[in-house]
């Protein structure tokens, strides 16, 4: 049997699980643990009790010998399996003790945002080590990354966009940290590319296209030094074993993407298809077909192994790293190219209209069969957290309500007000008619049906859809009280209309969500022991917090974007303890962007939330950052994460002038290019000894020592 505990108090201190014997005595067995988290223990059949029906058991902290708690005073009776299945379970005892004083403070950084003296105009993952020992000089224990997946489908600066990669598996070559790999045999060459390193560095922002293009010409001249050499090494020859179910659809991916000089696979001569018989051949290395892709194996080890490195070396300071799982992926991408019927190419995922854009938002990808993905027990969610896990210790879920229902929009429609829940229960149209809907009406304001039409700029005016998968019912166009349709109704027809809707998106679908959800969600949770958190934001159903709370998902709360219906600021200091506390996300703006731009939205926080009389001071003093930060740093949330730009805002004198370089994402564009770096070097701000002291006092307020 195996068990698993998700939670943790402090650093340095230990768990242990207790099995009552048959004469009533307890067997203590320790627990162990990669990140100080998440703790387990393989517990053999003769420790159970052989007469027992079921197990009792408690677990204890113990630090330097001490027992500093036990969950007996909580919960004397812990009874769980029955004996019958002992030997196949797994139990997972998600916050058994849910300890108040587990606080946590961290650090959001994109990757390619980090910069060093040595890097090569991106952050790599030489950086995340230096940004790790920051991290840990100023009393945090979270370090936070957006996605580092591989979005190489154009060379543009399109591929910038972290969250539309071309595999779940493969890291980014943009990563790679030439500073750890030999040099390559011509001096003359390593000169041009120092002095290109050097200019690419100096930048303000990433220059995508200009990194991407010398860090590959970089690795495929130090492949013909040195990969030949390389891929006969036994640990080599282990790593391609092991990945070969996803490393060789890649590495032949990306040669035919290269050769072909597009990812649309639809449009390539051959191979417009995966076929798996090819793994043999791809992964022999007598075959020409291995010769061809190897070039991609040698990436992806030297990858894995930095990666892994900068894993190893943050635990090793007490630094949990924490990932992020995009809901969606790259419509041209390996994984679709590879397992197309676990996608639907005929709908594109995105997000109804929300505070970020009022026309919803497209994202393009492909929306999930997850029918088909149901017949193995979703195993390419498994197998991706799995391999996930060699990275991180914690991860967040981009998007966690498109598990339980996404917002599809039809192929090629670009609106996301025409898109609409997948999976919902639609109305007929005797039940729209029953309701207080005229027939005529119906047929008036119905938008003709959209998935497998070519109509590509339909009109918005309208108040229903036709269902997605069963045309003969019909859904409740999203905001349609702004619609002209709308206001040409009678008023009974209004009040009809508004109960309807209100029932289809608030109540109808309810049960059916969360069953979606119920059935999925414990797939990713129970595939590794990496902490999961989430991101529900948006127009979140009732069920999404009992889903997360039974599973022991943390939530994600921001001040600014309160769940509570009606309120301008949520309060940080009723944030419930499986929490994620933020002040600001990657796709918002900074403090300092909000504060400064929405003078109204300063001036409500400075007198109704900070209780500060007069005006709100502008730009924005470092004391009130402070402040807005300890709010923060001290509510009960479990993580407070706090984005490095905020931390900057505390400090005057080192913060950028520009706050709007800052930003990261703005959602509304379509075209956002992400290309934000720091302003100053990690080597820099290592050394920075009264901001860091500063930081430290203030993150060290999160954690009770």
């Amino acid at each position: 049997m195996h068990l698993q505990l998700e939670y943790r108090t402090q650093f340095g201190q230990n768990l242990w699980v207790n099995i009552r014997k048959s004469n009533g005595s307890y067997h203590a067995l320790p627990m162990y643990t990669h990140d100080g988290i998440i703790w387990h223990v393989d517990i053999q059949s003769d420790s159970i009790p052989a007469d027992a029906d079921v197990m009792t058991y408690y677990y204890s902290v113990e630090q330097d010998g001490r027992i500093l708690r036990t969950e007996w005073c909580l919960r004397p009776h812990r009874l769980n399996v029955s004996r019958p299945s002992i030997s196949t379970s797994v139990i997972t005892d998600a916050w058994a003790d849910e300890p108040a004083d587990l606080r946590l403070t961290g650090t959001l950084i994109p990757l390619f945002s980090l910069r060093s003296q040595r890097s090569f105009g991106i952050g790599d993952f030489g950086d995340l080590r230096r940004m790790v020992d920051w991290v840990s000089l100023t009393g945090q224990n979270v370090l936070q990354l957006l996605p580092i997946n591989d979005t190489t489908a154009s060379y543009s600066r399109a591929d910038s966009y972290p969250y539309s990669c071309v595999s779940v598996f493969a890291l980014h070559p943009v990563y790679i940290d030439l500073n750890a790999l030999r040099r390559l045999p011509d001096n003359d060459v390593e000169l041009r590319y120092e002095q290109l390193r050097s200019e690419l560095n100096a930048l303000p922002a990433v220059d995508y296209e200009r990194v991407i293009r010398a860090k590959l010409q970089y690795l495929r001249q130090h492949f013909e030094a040195y990969g030949r050499q390389v891929l006969t090494t036994p640990d080599f020859r282990r790593f391609l074993t092991e990945n070969a179910s996803w490393l060789a659809p890649y590495a032949q991916y990306s040669t035919l993407r290269d050769c072909y000089q597009t990812p649309d696979f639809s449009s390539w001569p051959d191979h417009q298809t995966f076929d798996a018989a090819d793994i043999g051949q791809l992964t022999n290395p007598r075959c020409k077909a291995y010769r061809d892709v190897s070039f991609w194996y040698y990436v992806q080890y030297l990858l894995d192994r930095q990666m892994c490195d900068a894993h190893e070396y943050a635990r090793s300071h007490d630094v949990v790293l924490k990932g992020d799982i995009p809901i969606g992926v790259n419509r041209c991408s390996c994984d679709v190219w590879q397992r197309p019927g676990n996608f639907c190419i005929d709908g594109q995922a995105g997000a109804p209209p929300d505070d970020f854009s009022d026309d919803g938002q497209n994202w393009g990808f492909p929306t999930y069969n997850w029918d088909a993905m149901r017949v193995d027990n979703y195993r390419w969610w498994t197998d991706r957290l799995r391999h996930m896990s060699r990275y991180f210790d914690a991860y967040r879920i981009d998007h966690v309500l498109g598990f339980f229902r996404i917002w599809e929009i039809p192929v090629p429609v670009r609106s996301g007000l025409l898109g609409q829940f997948a999976p919902a229960q639609g109305f007929s149209t005797d039940e729209l008619v029953s309701r207080g809907i005229r027939p005529e009406t119906i047929r008036r304001t119905t938008c003709p049906a959209l998935f497998g039409q070519s109509v590509k700029s339909p009109s918005t005016d309208c108040l229903f859809l036709h269902d997605h998968r069963n045309t003969d019912l019909l859904h409740p166009r999203i905001l349609a009280h702004r619609t002209t349709a709308y206001t040409t109704l009678s008023a009974d027809e209004q009040r009809a209309y508004d109960a309807l809707y209100e029932d289809f998106f608030y109540h109808r679908n309810e049960d059916l969500w969360y069953d979606r959800a119920i059935n999925r969600l414990p797939h990713l949770t129970r595939a590794t022991r990496m902490l999961c958190c989430a991101e529900d934001l948006g127009m979140v159903p009732e069920c999404v917090g009992r889903v997360m709370s039974r599973l022991g998902i943390l939530s994600l709360e921001i001040e600014s974007m309160p769940k509570q219906y009606g309120l301008r600021f949520g309060h940080t200091e009723q944030n419930p303890h499986r929490s994620v506390c933020v002040i600001t996300s990657h796709d918002m703006p900074t403090l300092r962007q909000w504060w400064d731009d929405d003078a109204d939205r300063a001036r409500d926080y400075y007198a109704n939330v900070l209780h500060q009389d007069g005006p709100a001071p502008h730009p924005l003093p470092a004391d009130v950052a402070d402040r807005i930060i300890s709010r923060h740093v001290g509510s009960p949330s479990m993580i407070c994460i706090i984005s490095l730009q905020d931390w900057f805002a505390t400090d005057e004198t080192l913060r950028r002038k520009d706050f709007r370089a800052e930003r990261i994402n703005n959602p509304a564009d379509p075209d956002n290019y992400w290309q934000y770096r720091m302003h100053i070097d990690l080597d820099t701000l290592v050394e920075h000894r009264h901001f860091n002291e500063h930081v430290r006092s203030l993150a060290c307020r999160q954690q009770t020592r």
